[in-house]
């Protein structure tokens, strides 16, 4: 198991980049992908058309996300944590920590927060 931790840089305030990630509609602007989200601690989701599935455990509004990913097999959480912090400009250090990342897809996973998670994040923030 391994684990994974990087801070993103995104050009819109903490409370706009929570709504991006945790209001389904936002989620689909930015992924192009239908997604299922809740802020309801408990509750399912699912991002990326089933790619990504777990459960929310956490919420801070504007500030925390806390989710389980699920993996098959694997006895141990997988726990995703991001705290949103206001930069010095106005903007957002989006601060990430994947735990418990299975060995085999730890590769894909770290690629996937940059190229699919974060990076599309800070183009759809930016604009045309």
């Amino acid at each position: 198991m391994k684990d994974f931790k990087k801070y993103y840089n995104i050009p819109a305030t903490p409370e706009e980049v929570y709504i991006a990630l945790t209001n389904p509609l936002t989620i689909e602007l930015w992924t192009g992908e239908v997604a299922l989200m809740s802020t309801e601690p408990g509750s399912e989701f699912s991002m990326w058309d089933g790619s990504i599935v777990g459960k929310n455990l956490e919420f801070e509004e504007g500030k925390k996300i806390v989710q389980q990913w699920y993996f098959d097999g694997q006895p141990e959480m997988s726990i995703v944590t991001i705290k949103l912090h206001l930069a010095n400009d106005g903007t957002t250090s989006a601060e990430v920590r994947h735990i418990n990342i299975p060995d085999v897809d730890y590769d894909s996973f770290a690629d996937g927060w940059t190229n699919s998670y974060f990076g599309p994040l800070a183009e759809f923030f930016e604009g045309p």
